[in-house]
């Protein structure tokens, strides 16, 4: 954040990236740089589907940033899905945030391991970080001549920039706290990093436009009313998603936090996001009624995650929607994490799960749909459908698919 903010007070136009199905990076990336964010992810698309994506957004920009996910060679299978993988793939540099903390002169051994174990990998330099007293910084400075990597700058430890909170920036009213954190990681970043020295050796040709079929984001070929609720308690959404979406007709935004009325539509699209943490505020929100009539009537509706808790009955005993005979809790709650392969009547889909929350009598109605995670294993999590309604707490992707088979 503090790199992009630093490029983006220089009055250059800075694309984000993201590798990997994370949907709250992004949302700190466009913080930092006032555009929205992408992700890369070789799961969810294919290689070609990534390339195109990386074109298409990147190319009116003046820099393109891609955040790694993990350990630069941390996959969901080795190195598939890593951030390795999408450097190879898309053959841009990369350059190691190095933790110098505790440690001197061995971080040569780790740097030579990065910068050998994969033939092909273009490794730019290093960024150290948590790096103390001017003698800790030579011996980081030593080992990067010793294995031949440049050395781009020393970030010293610095008090006051954590983010306590994933929650941190997701709600409109933290928006403020993050852009101070972005100013101070910048500030700390023109201190202490040569950007102009980083920026020379990380300047490579950009890729001539990938041969697709893809259609170009914004392009309209379709008639449908698009109502997608977007507001602090609904926001985990995928920008390229959402383009697509846009491809089918026009999208109309609303905010059932803030009780707007559903926008006429064919679509309702209930992205994911936090609602348990505004479900008070929820509750009482004029919008519910008429998403149940519109969920009644057979009008189409996708809830992913938090949109599907929102259909729910309740909770935390907090009346929602009342369209799925479910209350959701997060009692007992603990992690379901992972990549998700979902196959169902119309077609194989692929995305990401991630929540806390689980539901009360799950059963209630039966799942669709069977779900594998990366390892091909398959496992317990639901889709479910209820008239023209689908939900589930998996993620899609359909960036290069057509969501309405969906119903199919």
């Amino acid at each position: 954040m503090g790199l992009m903010r630093a490029l983006r007070r220089r009055g250059l136009v800075v694309q984000p990236f993201k590798c990997g199905p994370d949907y709250i990076d992004t949302r700190f990336h466009t913080v930092a740089t006032g555009v929205g964010s992408v992700n890369l992810d070789t799961w969810m698309a294919t290689p070609g589907h990534v390339r195109d994506i990386y074109h298409h957004y990147g190319k009116d920009s003046d820099i393109c940033i891609t955040e790694g996910v993990m350990g630069l060679f941390d996959g969901y299978d080795r190195l598939k899905g890593s951030a390795a993988e999408i450097s190879t793939l898309l053959q841009v540099p990369v350059v190691l945030l190095v933790n110098g903390r505790s440690t001197a002169y061995t971080i040569a051994a780790q740097l030579y391991g990065m910068k050998n174990f994969i033939p092909g990998i273009s490794i730019a330099g290093v960024v150290f970080n948590q790096v103390g007293c001017g003698r800790h910084s030579e011996f980081m400075r030593q080992a990067c001549e010793d294995v031949g990597l440049e050395c781009f700058g020393f970030l010293p430890r610095t008090q006051g920039l954590e983010i306590p909170s994933r929650h941190l920036g997701l709600t409109m009213g933290a928006r403020e706290e993050m852009d101070a954190l972005c100013e101070k990681a910048a500030d700390l970043v023109a201190r202490n990093v040569d950007i102009d020295r980083l920026l020379r050796a990380c300047t490579v040709p950009f890729a001539e436009k990938p041969a697709s079929g893809q259609l170009e984001a914004g392009q309209t070929t379709g008639k449908l009313s698009i109502a997608v609720a977007r507001d602090a308690a609904f926001n985990f959404t995928y920008r390229e998603n959402l383009d697509r979406l846009s491809s089918l007709g026009e999208i109309t935004y609303f905010s059932p936090l803030a009780g707007d009325s559903l926008p006429g539509c064919d679509l309702l699209y209930l992205p994911g996001g936090y609602p348990e943490l505004f479900a008070k505020e929820l509750s009482g929100s004029a919008t519910n009624l008429q998403i149940r009539e519109f969920a009644e009537a057979g009008g189409k509706v996708l809830a992913e995650c938090g949109g599907m808790i929102y259909l729910c009955k309740g909770i935390e005993e907090a009346p929602m929607c009342g369209v799925l005979p479910f209350e959701a809790t997060m009692e007992g709650a603990r992690l379901h994490l992972g990549y998700r392969r979902i196959e169902t009547s119309g077609g194989s889909w692929r995305g990401h799960e991630f929540h806390y929350s689980h539901l009360t009598a799950p059963d209630a109605l039966p799942s669709v749909a069977r779900q594998y995670n990366a390892a091909g294993e398959e496992v317990p999590t639901p889709l479910y459908r209820y008239k023209n309604t689908i939900a589930g707490y998996t993620h899609l992707y359909w960036g290069e698919a057509d969501i309405l088979k969906l119903w199919e």
